[in-house]
Protein backbone atom coordinates (compact mmCIF):
# COMPACT_ATOMS: atom_id res chain seq x y z
CA UNK A 1 0.00 0.00 0.00
CA UNK A 2 0.99 3.32 -0.81
CA UNK A 3 1.38 6.17 1.53
CA UNK A 4 -1.31 8.37 0.09
CA UNK A 5 -3.12 5.33 0.65
CA UNK A 6 -2.15 4.73 3.97
CA UNK A 7 -3.41 8.22 4.63
CA UNK A 8 -6.47 8.04 3.20
CA UNK A 9 -6.96 4.82 4.98
CA UNK A 10 -5.93 6.14 8.14
CA UNK A 11 -7.97 9.36 7.93
CA UNK A 12 -11.19 7.46 6.01
CA UNK A 13 -10.96 4.14 7.20
CA UNK A 14 -12.54 1.50 4.37
CA UNK A 15 -15.01 0.21 6.98
CA UNK A 16 -16.77 3.14 7.43
CA UNK A 17 -18.25 2.89 3.80
CA UNK A 18 -17.64 4.94 0.21
CA UNK A 19 -20.99 6.44 1.25
CA UNK A 20 -19.38 7.81 4.20
CA UNK A 21 -16.62 9.29 1.71
CA UNK A 22 -18.75 10.92 0.08
CA UNK A 23 -20.51 12.42 3.28
CA UNK A 24 -17.38 13.90 4.43
CA UNK A 25 -16.27 15.23 1.13
CA UNK A 26 -18.88 17.30 0.88
CA UNK A 27 -18.94 18.08 5.01
CA UNK A 28 -15.40 19.23 4.46
CA UNK A 29 -16.05 21.26 1.57
CA UNK A 30 -19.51 23.22 2.48
CA UNK A 31 -16.53 24.20 5.94
CA UNK A 32 -14.13 25.71 3.71
CA UNK A 33 -16.46 28.05 2.57
CA UNK A 34 -18.20 28.88 5.53
CA UNK A 35 -15.13 29.35 6.67
CA UNK A 36 -13.87 31.98 3.42
CA UNK A 37 -17.82 33.23 4.68
CA UNK A 38 -16.80 34.10 8.69
CA UNK A 39 -13.79 36.83 7.17
CA UNK A 40 -15.71 37.79 4.30
CA UNK A 41 -18.93 38.70 5.37
CA UNK A 42 -17.86 41.02 8.24
CA UNK A 43 -15.29 42.34 6.57
CA UNK A 44 -17.84 43.20 3.54
CA UNK A 45 -20.05 45.03 5.99
CA UNK A 46 -17.56 47.05 7.70
CA UNK A 47 -15.92 48.08 3.86
CA UNK A 48 -19.76 49.83 3.36
CA UNK A 49 -20.32 51.61 6.73
CA UNK A 50 -18.49 52.99 9.59
CA UNK A 51 -21.41 52.43 11.81
CA UNK A 52 -20.90 49.81 14.60
CA UNK A 53 -24.31 48.77 14.43
CA UNK A 54 -24.97 47.49 10.86
CA UNK A 55 -21.27 45.35 11.67
CA UNK A 56 -23.08 44.21 14.63
CA UNK A 57 -25.60 43.31 12.80
CA UNK A 58 -23.94 40.92 10.63
CA UNK A 59 -23.77 38.54 13.95
CA UNK A 60 -27.46 38.74 14.42
CA UNK A 61 -27.71 37.89 11.00
CA UNK A 62 -25.88 34.27 11.94
CA UNK A 63 -27.03 33.29 14.76
CA UNK A 64 -30.63 34.01 14.63
CA UNK A 65 -31.79 31.61 12.02
CA UNK A 66 -30.95 28.60 13.68
CA UNK A 67 -33.58 30.23 16.93
CA UNK A 68 -36.30 30.87 13.99
CA UNK A 69 -36.23 27.75 11.77
CA UNK A 70 -34.19 25.20 13.96
CA UNK A 71 -37.18 22.98 14.80
CA UNK A 72 -38.53 23.32 11.20
CA UNK A 73 -35.84 22.22 9.70
CA UNK A 74 -35.80 19.26 12.58
CA UNK A 75 -39.25 18.41 11.16
CA UNK A 76 -38.60 18.78 7.41
CA UNK A 77 -35.33 16.22 7.72
CA UNK A 78 -37.62 13.82 9.61
CA UNK A 79 -39.90 14.18 6.91
CA UNK A 80 -38.55 14.06 3.63
CA UNK A 81 -36.14 12.66 1.59
CA UNK A 82 -33.00 13.92 3.52
CA UNK A 83 -30.17 13.66 0.59
CA UNK A 84 -32.78 15.77 -1.86
CA UNK A 85 -32.89 18.68 1.12
CA UNK A 86 -29.33 18.61 1.24
CA UNK A 87 -28.49 19.18 -2.30
CA UNK A 88 -31.25 21.22 -3.01
CA UNK A 89 -29.87 23.79 0.04
CA UNK A 90 -26.76 23.54 -1.07
CA UNK A 91 -27.99 24.30 -5.16
CA UNK A 92 -29.82 27.08 -3.32
CA UNK A 93 -26.90 28.45 -1.50
CA UNK A 94 -24.65 28.42 -4.95
CA UNK A 95 -27.36 30.55 -6.59
CA UNK A 96 -27.47 33.21 -3.97
CA UNK A 97 -23.88 33.83 -3.16
CA UNK A 98 -23.23 33.98 -7.01
CA UNK A 99 -26.17 36.60 -7.14
CA UNK A 100 -24.39 38.40 -4.37
CA UNK A 101 -20.67 37.79 -6.01
CA UNK A 102 -22.31 39.53 -9.03
CA UNK A 103 -23.87 42.85 -6.69
CA UNK A 104 -20.58 43.07 -5.00
CA UNK A 105 -18.28 42.74 -8.34
CA UNK A 106 -20.99 45.82 -10.17
CA UNK A 107 -20.45 47.84 -6.82
CA UNK A 108 -24.36 47.61 -6.12
CA UNK A 109 -24.24 46.43 -2.95
CA UNK A 110 -25.47 47.90 0.36
CA UNK A 111 -25.51 47.15 3.67
CA UNK A 112 -29.38 45.86 4.16
CA UNK A 113 -28.93 44.00 0.96
CA UNK A 114 -25.79 42.15 2.35
CA UNK A 115 -27.48 41.88 5.50
CA UNK A 116 -30.23 40.08 3.38
CA UNK A 117 -28.39 37.84 1.93
CA UNK A 118 -26.11 36.80 4.92
CA UNK A 119 -29.09 35.91 6.37
CA UNK A 120 -30.73 33.82 3.67
CA UNK A 121 -27.27 32.13 3.61
CA UNK A 122 -27.90 31.43 7.68
CA UNK A 123 -31.13 29.69 6.72
CA UNK A 124 -30.37 27.54 4.05
CA UNK A 125 -27.16 26.72 6.24
CA UNK A 126 -29.81 25.35 9.11
CA UNK A 127 -31.61 23.30 6.80
CA UNK A 128 -28.40 21.69 5.72
CA UNK A 129 -26.36 21.15 8.78
CA UNK A 130 -29.78 19.55 10.18
CA UNK A 131 -30.40 17.16 7.91
CA UNK A 132 -26.78 16.61 7.32
CA UNK A 133 -26.26 15.63 11.06
CA UNK A 134 -29.17 12.90 10.15
CA UNK A 135 -27.44 11.49 7.71
CA UNK A 136 -24.26 9.97 9.41
CA UNK A 137 -25.81 7.18 11.49
CA UNK A 138 -27.87 6.05 8.41
CA UNK A 139 -24.44 5.14 6.91
CA UNK A 140 -21.99 4.39 9.43
CA UNK A 141 -22.33 1.56 12.39
CA UNK A 142 -23.18 2.41 16.42
CA UNK A 143 -19.64 1.11 17.43
CA UNK A 144 -18.06 3.66 14.73
CA UNK A 145 -19.88 6.71 15.38
CA UNK A 146 -17.44 8.37 17.54
CA UNK A 147 -14.34 8.20 15.09
CA UNK A 148 -17.22 9.01 12.04
CA UNK A 149 -18.21 12.41 14.03
CA UNK A 150 -14.19 13.22 14.71
CA UNK A 151 -13.20 13.21 11.27
CA UNK A 152 -16.35 15.29 10.41
CA UNK A 153 -15.27 17.99 13.34
CA UNK A 154 -11.35 17.74 12.21
CA UNK A 155 -12.89 19.15 8.79
CA UNK A 156 -14.95 21.66 10.33
CA UNK A 157 -11.54 22.48 12.67
CA UNK A 158 -9.04 22.40 10.12
CA UNK A 159 -10.64 24.11 7.30
CA UNK A 160 -13.47 26.40 8.96
CA UNK A 161 -11.35 27.83 11.45
CA UNK A 162 -8.13 27.34 10.56
CA UNK A 163 -7.44 27.30 6.63
CA UNK A 164 -11.20 29.32 5.89
CA UNK A 165 -10.69 32.43 7.62
CA UNK A 166 -7.49 33.43 6.56
CA UNK A 167 -7.94 32.85 2.86
CA UNK A 168 -11.37 34.23 2.72
CA UNK A 169 -9.24 37.43 3.71
CA UNK A 170 -6.68 36.88 1.41
CA UNK A 171 -9.38 36.44 -1.56
CA UNK A 172 -11.29 39.59 -0.26
CA UNK A 173 -8.33 41.95 -0.30
CA UNK A 174 -7.91 40.59 -4.54
CA UNK A 175 -11.80 41.45 -4.81
CA UNK A 176 -14.54 41.58 -2.41
CA UNK A 177 -16.88 39.47 -5.02
CA UNK A 178 -14.00 36.74 -4.72
CA UNK A 179 -14.69 34.81 -1.71
CA UNK A 180 -18.38 34.67 -2.62
CA UNK A 181 -17.57 33.10 -5.71
CA UNK A 182 -15.46 30.67 -4.23
CA UNK A 183 -17.80 29.54 -2.03
CA UNK A 184 -20.61 29.63 -4.41
CA UNK A 185 -18.56 27.15 -6.27
CA UNK A 186 -17.81 24.77 -2.94
CA UNK A 187 -21.26 24.87 -1.62
CA UNK A 188 -22.11 23.17 -5.63
CA UNK A 189 -19.20 20.85 -5.01
CA UNK A 190 -20.84 19.52 -2.08
CA UNK A 191 -23.93 19.09 -3.27
CA UNK A 192 -22.37 17.33 -6.25
CA UNK A 193 -20.92 15.16 -3.33
CA UNK A 194 -23.99 14.55 -1.54
CA UNK A 195 -25.94 13.65 -4.82
CA UNK A 196 -23.77 10.03 -4.60
CA UNK A 197 -25.23 8.92 -1.45
CA UNK A 198 -27.09 5.77 -1.40
CA UNK A 199 -29.23 6.06 1.70
CA UNK A 200 -30.99 3.00 3.42
CA UNK A 201 -34.20 3.06 2.80
CA UNK A 202 -36.81 4.79 5.36
CA UNK A 203 -40.08 3.70 6.91
CA UNK A 204 -43.18 6.77 5.34
CA UNK A 205 -44.04 8.64 7.90
CA UNK A 206 -48.04 8.73 8.41
CA UNK A 207 -49.11 11.62 7.69
CA UNK A 208 -49.74 14.68 10.56
CA UNK A 209 -49.44 18.44 11.44
CA UNK A 210 -45.62 19.77 11.65
CA UNK A 211 -46.59 21.28 15.01
CA UNK A 212 -47.24 17.75 16.37
CA UNK A 213 -43.97 16.83 15.15
CA UNK A 214 -42.19 19.74 16.98
CA UNK A 215 -43.70 18.46 19.93
CA UNK A 216 -42.94 15.16 19.29
CA UNK A 217 -39.21 15.53 19.28
CA UNK A 218 -39.85 17.99 22.29
CA UNK A 219 -41.13 15.64 24.27
CA UNK A 220 -39.12 12.65 23.16
CA UNK A 221 -36.36 14.91 24.09
CA UNK A 222 -37.54 15.87 27.69
CA UNK A 223 -38.12 12.13 28.92
CA UNK A 224 -34.95 10.49 27.68
CA UNK A 225 -32.57 10.61 30.27
CA UNK A 226 -29.31 11.14 28.23
CA UNK A 227 -30.72 13.32 25.75
CA UNK A 228 -32.63 15.61 28.32
CA UNK A 229 -29.48 15.57 30.34
CA UNK A 230 -27.03 16.99 26.75
CA UNK A 231 -29.99 19.38 26.34
CA UNK A 232 -29.86 20.87 29.40
CA UNK A 233 -25.86 21.16 29.96
CA UNK A 234 -25.45 22.46 26.63
CA UNK A 235 -28.43 25.54 26.87
CA UNK A 236 -26.79 26.40 30.46
CA UNK A 237 -23.01 25.89 29.83
CA UNK A 238 -23.47 27.72 26.70
CA UNK A 239 -24.95 30.86 28.54
CA UNK A 240 -21.83 30.84 31.26
CA UNK A 241 -19.58 30.28 27.45
CA UNK A 242 -21.44 33.06 25.84
CA UNK A 243 -21.30 35.69 28.15
CA UNK A 244 -17.21 34.97 28.46
CA UNK A 245 -16.39 34.81 24.60
CA UNK A 246 -18.79 37.79 23.97
CA UNK A 247 -16.40 40.09 24.90
CA UNK A 248 -13.10 38.17 23.91
CA UNK A 249 -12.24 40.64 21.07
CA UNK A 250 -12.31 43.27 23.72
CA UNK A 251 -10.56 40.84 26.25
CA UNK A 252 -7.75 40.15 23.93
CA UNK A 253 -6.90 43.59 23.12
CA UNK A 254 -7.40 45.59 26.04
CA UNK A 255 -6.84 42.77 29.26
CA UNK A 256 -4.15 41.15 27.00
CA UNK A 257 -2.88 44.33 25.37
CA UNK A 258 -2.71 41.87 21.77
CA UNK A 259 -4.32 44.35 19.35
CA UNK A 260 -6.67 43.03 16.30
CA UNK A 261 -3.35 41.01 15.38
CA UNK A 262 -3.16 39.34 18.59
CA UNK A 263 -6.82 38.87 18.70
CA UNK A 264 -6.59 36.19 15.44
CA UNK A 265 -3.70 34.46 17.47
CA UNK A 266 -6.34 33.88 20.27
CA UNK A 267 -8.91 32.33 17.96
CA UNK A 268 -5.63 30.20 16.19
CA UNK A 269 -4.70 28.90 19.14
CA UNK A 270 -7.90 27.17 19.82
CA UNK A 271 -8.12 26.05 16.60
CA UNK A 272 -4.62 24.55 16.92
CA UNK A 273 -6.01 22.85 20.10
CA UNK A 274 -8.58 21.62 18.50
CA UNK A 275 -6.45 19.70 15.86
CA UNK A 276 -4.60 18.22 19.33
CA UNK A 277 -8.30 16.96 19.96
CA UNK A 278 -8.49 15.39 16.78
CA UNK A 279 -5.20 13.41 16.71
CA UNK A 280 -6.05 12.12 20.33
CA UNK A 281 -9.78 11.37 20.01
CA UNK A 282 -9.53 7.62 19.21
CA UNK A 283 -6.69 7.53 22.28
CA UNK A 284 -8.77 9.28 24.38
CA UNK A 285 -12.22 7.44 24.00
CA UNK A 286 -10.68 4.05 23.92
CA UNK A 287 -9.79 4.88 27.79
CA UNK A 288 -12.62 6.56 29.11
CA UNK A 289 -15.73 6.72 29.06
CA UNK A 290 -18.47 8.92 27.43
CA UNK A 291 -19.81 9.86 30.52
CA UNK A 292 -16.37 10.90 32.19
CA UNK A 293 -15.21 12.50 29.42
CA UNK A 294 -17.98 14.63 29.20
CA UNK A 295 -17.63 15.46 33.10
CA UNK A 296 -13.55 16.38 32.91
CA UNK A 297 -14.36 18.72 29.81
CA UNK A 298 -16.93 20.53 32.61
CA UNK A 299 -14.65 21.21 34.89
CA UNK A 300 -11.98 21.80 31.90
CA UNK A 301 -14.07 24.41 31.00
CA UNK A 302 -14.95 26.10 34.53
CA UNK A 303 -10.92 26.29 34.80
CA UNK A 304 -10.55 28.15 32.01
CA UNK A 305 -12.95 30.88 33.04
CA UNK A 306 -11.07 31.37 36.19
CA UNK A 307 -7.91 31.15 34.68
CA UNK A 308 -8.62 33.76 31.75
CA UNK A 309 -10.24 35.91 34.67
CA UNK A 310 -7.19 36.16 36.47
CA UNK A 311 -4.71 36.44 33.81
CA UNK A 312 -3.53 39.26 31.77
CA UNK A 313 -0.32 38.00 30.41
CA UNK A 314 -0.79 36.52 26.65
CA UNK A 315 1.74 34.17 26.98
CA UNK A 316 -0.66 32.42 30.16
CA UNK A 317 -4.10 33.26 28.20
CA UNK A 318 -2.97 31.79 25.01
CA UNK A 319 -2.07 27.47 26.46
CA UNK A 320 -5.27 28.29 28.15
CA UNK A 321 -7.18 28.74 24.89
CA UNK A 322 -5.01 25.80 23.52
CA UNK A 323 -6.42 23.55 25.53
CA UNK A 324 -10.02 24.83 25.56
CA UNK A 325 -9.87 24.22 21.66
CA UNK A 326 -9.21 20.80 22.77
CA UNK A 327 -11.95 20.58 24.87
CA UNK A 328 -14.16 22.27 22.53
CA UNK A 329 -13.79 19.70 19.93
CA UNK A 330 -13.79 16.40 22.53
CA UNK A 331 -17.09 17.78 23.90
CA UNK A 332 -18.53 18.89 20.45
CA UNK A 333 -17.65 15.25 19.52
CA UNK A 334 -18.61 13.28 21.89
CA UNK A 335 -22.05 15.15 22.64
CA UNK A 336 -23.03 14.15 18.77
CA UNK A 337 -22.13 10.54 19.12
CA UNK A 338 -24.48 10.20 22.37
CA UNK A 339 -26.96 11.38 20.54
CA UNK A 340 -26.65 10.31 17.46
CA UNK A 341 -26.54 6.84 19.18
CA UNK A 342 -30.11 6.71 21.42
CA UNK A 343 -32.19 8.82 18.64
CA UNK A 344 -34.01 6.26 16.37
CA UNK A 345 -33.35 8.14 12.91
CA UNK A 346 -36.81 8.78 12.15
CA UNK A 347 -36.15 11.61 15.17
CA UNK A 348 -32.86 12.69 14.44
CA UNK A 349 -33.60 15.98 12.83
CA UNK A 350 -36.08 16.87 15.50
CA UNK A 351 -33.96 16.31 18.53
CA UNK A 352 -31.43 17.54 16.68
CA UNK A 353 -33.38 20.97 16.28
CA UNK A 354 -34.43 20.83 19.76
CA UNK A 355 -30.43 20.75 20.85
CA UNK A 356 -29.47 23.48 18.48
CA UNK A 357 -32.24 25.71 19.66
CA UNK A 358 -30.85 24.95 23.26
CA UNK A 359 -27.19 25.91 21.67
CA UNK A 360 -28.31 29.57 20.57
CA UNK A 361 -30.47 30.41 22.92
CA UNK A 362 -27.82 29.98 25.42
CA UNK A 363 -25.43 31.89 23.59
CA UNK A 364 -27.96 34.28 23.03
CA UNK A 365 -28.81 35.28 26.51
CA UNK A 366 -25.08 34.52 27.71
CA UNK A 367 -23.75 37.16 24.94
CA UNK A 368 -26.79 39.89 26.79
CA UNK A 369 -25.39 38.78 30.01
CA UNK A 370 -21.66 39.30 28.79
CA UNK A 371 -21.94 43.09 27.32
CA UNK A 372 -23.92 44.36 30.69
CA UNK A 373 -21.49 42.80 32.79
CA UNK A 374 -18.68 43.60 30.74
CA UNK A 375 -19.76 47.58 30.20
CA UNK A 376 -20.46 48.25 33.76
CA UNK A 377 -17.74 45.64 35.61
CA UNK A 378 -15.55 45.63 33.33
CA UNK A 379 -14.00 42.90 30.81
CA UNK A 380 -13.37 40.59 33.25
CA UNK A 381 -16.33 40.38 34.61
CA UNK A 382 -18.10 38.11 32.07
CA UNK A 383 -15.27 35.25 32.72
CA UNK A 384 -15.39 35.76 36.80
CA UNK A 385 -19.48 35.12 35.45
CA UNK A 386 -18.96 32.69 33.73
CA UNK A 387 -16.90 30.41 35.74
CA UNK A 388 -18.74 30.99 38.95
CA UNK A 389 -21.94 29.70 37.09
CA UNK A 390 -20.31 27.09 35.52
CA UNK A 391 -18.74 25.99 38.89
CA UNK A 392 -22.36 25.82 40.19
CA UNK A 393 -23.64 23.60 36.91
CA UNK A 394 -20.46 21.17 37.10
CA UNK A 395 -22.21 20.50 41.04
CA UNK A 396 -25.81 20.56 39.47
CA UNK A 397 -25.28 18.02 36.55
CA UNK A 398 -22.34 16.10 37.83
CA UNK A 399 -24.63 12.68 38.65
CA UNK A 400 -26.92 12.69 36.01
CA UNK A 401 -24.17 12.68 33.60
CA UNK A 402 -24.06 9.22 34.83
CA UNK A 403 -26.76 8.60 32.12
CA UNK A 404 -24.77 9.96 29.29
CA UNK A 405 -22.64 7.15 29.36
CA UNK A 406 -25.52 4.64 28.68
CA UNK A 407 -27.41 6.64 26.54
CA UNK A 408 -28.74 4.11 24.33
CA UNK A 409 -29.22 1.69 26.69
CA UNK A 410 -31.24 4.23 28.49
CA UNK A 411 -34.52 4.69 25.41
CA UNK A 412 -37.29 6.18 27.70
CA UNK A 413 -35.89 6.99 31.27
CA UNK A 414 -38.16 9.96 32.75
Amino acid sequence: MSTAARVVETVLPRRLGTGFRWLIASSWASNLGDGLALAAGPLLVASLTRDAFPVALAALAAWLPPLLFGLSAGVLSDRADRRLIVVTVDVARAVLLVALAAVVATGHATVPLVLGALFLLATCEVFADNTASTLLPMLVGRDDLAVANARVQTGFVTVNQLAGPPLGAALFTLGAASPFAAQAGLCALAGVFVSRLRLPARDPRPPSRPWHDVVEGIRWSAHHAAVRTLVVTIFTFNVTFGAAWSVLVLYATQRLGLGPVGYGLVTTAGAVGGVAGTLAYGWITRRVSLGDLMRVGLVVETLTHLALALTTNPWVALPVFVVFGAHAFVWGTTSITVRQRAVPHELQGRVGAVNTVGTFGGLAIGSGVGGVLAQHLGVSAPFWFAFAGSAVLVALLWRSLTHVAHADEDPATA
